[in-house]
């Protein structure tokens, strides 16, 4: 006859084990996923060093950008030029060779044509002393040849390099591209393990700068956003054209290599801004340093005055009054003001 014997219970001992094993396990998993995931002072402080770097790279990259623009031109022109003199040489060549033909006709041709229709005038300038038949028309015809020839020779060579230099920046161009992309791209992976609260105050939203827009798009955020409380002065002449110009895009996106209207960079927007003021500003943060007069004494700036942080120059906004500056700060944030606190200061310029 089969027993119906129930189960034996577990002990209380041995339930106390394996509870306290469970939990054991589920704190080592929650220490796991906290090493893991780096805390936000750690990734806020990994983004800020990715984003200056990124930053770096795109006044790099800028630079680059400009040197390009002004080689193709450099080039064009100058092979505009070897075109037109090649032209006039002919046309001189065309001239001598008419005269060599008219004699040819006539039974023989000059000596002296002989040696002028050669493909070295310079030679023939040596010899053409012992050739009494030489006209001084002639002579002056086979001078500007001469002088044409070397002209062009001259360009043909500058523009042999300034092609190199356009090669060699475009390489540059790319490995900058590169290099902001790689920087951008690390930053966004290091966001993207934080909650959304987090990445918002990482990126400074919320706290007198945010904005709709994105890193790379987004809608432009109204007038009122990014506007801190506090009294911001107006400014006068270019300089206060220009921030008010840069007012008037609070809350474009920061978007590296952009210029404007609808997103910018650091040195995009001051560019931009002084462009609306009838101001021409170069390119790069560190050139536009050398745009105007420098100003060390920070108590000394005016609305509107460039104003230039980091030892390497490569962050660049608008004075706006009240130890605020009004800049395209980086990537993920919009133009907003900002206290220039929260930068190094190096010095202001102003312009005109």
């Amino acid at each position: 006859m089969a027993s119906h014997r129930r189960p034996k219970q577990p002990g209380r001992t041995r339930v106390t084990v394996l509870t306290a094993t469970a939990a054991a396990a589920v704190a080592l998993s929650a220490q796991a996923a906290h090493a893991d995931s780096p805390s936000k002072a750690d990734a806020k402080a990994k983004v800020d060093k990715l984003y200056e770097e990124a930053e770096q790279a795109t006044e790099k990259y800028n630079g680059a950008k400009e040197k390009q623009e002004k080689l193709e031109k450099q080039v064009s022109d100058l092979q505009d030029k070897v075109a037109r003199g090649q032209e006039d040489v002919n046309k001189l060549r065309d001239s001598l060779g008419s005269v060599a033909t008219a004699q040819y006709r006539s039974g023989a041709v000059d000596p002296s044509l002989q040696l002028l229709l050669s493909s070295d005038p310079d030679t023939f300038l040596e010899k053409a002393s012992t050739i009494d038949q030489l006209t001084a028309k002639q002579a002056d015809t086979l001078k500007q040849m001469s002088e044409k020839q070397r002209t062009l020779k001259q360009q043909r060579q500058e523009a042999t390099g300034k092609l190199k230099d356009l090669d060699d920046t475009r390489k540059a161009l790319s490995d900058h591209k590169e290099e902001v992309q790689g920087k951008l791209a690390d930053a966004k992976e290091v966001l993207n393990s934080l909650s959304a609260q987090d990445r918002a105050e990482i990126l400074g939203e919320g706290k007198g700068g945010g904005g709709k827009g994105g890193a790379g798009g987004g809608d432009r955020a109204s007038r009122g956003e990014g506007r801190p409380d506090i009294n911001i002065p107006a400014g006068s002449g270019r300089g206060g054209a220009a921030l008010a110009a840069a007012q008037s895009v609070i809350g474009s996106p920061y978007v590296w290599g952009a210029t404007g209207p609808d997103s910018f960079d650091c040195s995009g927007l001051t560019s931009w801004a002084y462009a609306q003021a009838g101001v021409t500003l170069d390119r790069v943060s560190q050139d536009q340093a050398n745009d105007g007069t420098r100003i060390y004494d920070q108590s000394q700036l005016k609305p509107g005055d460039l104003v230039l942080f980091y030892g390497d120059l490569h962050h660049i906004g608008l004075y706006a009054g009240n130890g605020m500056t009004l800049h395209a700060p980086k990537p993920g944030a919009n133009v907003r003001y900002e206290s220039m606190g929260n930068m190094p200061f190096q010095f202001g310029v102003r312009i005109g």
